[in-house]
């Protein structure tokens, strides 16, 4: 009896590991000759100063941090992502009901929109897509400093996004 709850869960294991081998890969499922990227900095429309170049550069360090695709000169690219931050808010999230009702922390939300051009084909993959980004932070006395803080964590959830779709995109039509 024991022999064939060994056997059982040997048969099991063994069916999984075969079925992850054939299934699975750790390669990424971009074509080689979709793996270069340039990044315009992107445009901003928010009220808060210099976002547009906080999300470009956290951008580029997920791009980098990612390894799927490099960065490259714009005339050498073969894909260009375009962004606008659109807005970037901060919503009142909670207060400290022991200490006079105090604002204890805020929630930060950055709407931003990202366009994806095939340069090798002159075509728009991806246009004007929307995305949200957010991040709690703390302000007790000074909510600009503290949301200047914020707009880079904001930033990387936005780059997150935009670089998790990218390596997910379905490139039809090109070579692996």
């Amino acid at each position: 009896m024991k022999l064939m709850a060994v056997s059982g869960w040997l048969l099991v294991v063994c069916a999984a590991v075969c079925g992850c081998a054939t299934g699975y890969s750790w390669k990424a499922s971009v074509p080689a000759a979709m793996r270069t990227v340039t990044v315009p900095t992107f445009m901003n429309e928010s009220d808060i100063a210099e976002l547009g170049s906080v999300a470009t550069r956290q951008l580029l360090r997920e791009i980098q941090r990612e390894g799927t695709f490099r960065i490259a000169a714009a005339d050498e690219a073969a894909l260009e992502i375009q962004g606008v931050v659109k807005r970037a808010t901060a919503v009142v999230g909670a207060y400290d009901r022991r200490a006079d009702m105090q604002l204890r922390s805020y929630r930060f939300v950055l709407t931003a929109e990202v366009s994806i051009i095939d340069k090798t084909a002159g075509k728009v993959l991806v246009n004007n897509r929307k995305y949200i980004a957010e991040d709690v932070f703390t302000a007790r006395h000074d909510i600009s400093t503290a949301e200047r803080d914020a707009s880079g964590r904001v930033a990387d959830d936005l780059a997150r996004q935009i670089v998790d779709d990218l390596a997910d995109w379905k490139f039809e039509g090109v070579k692996k």
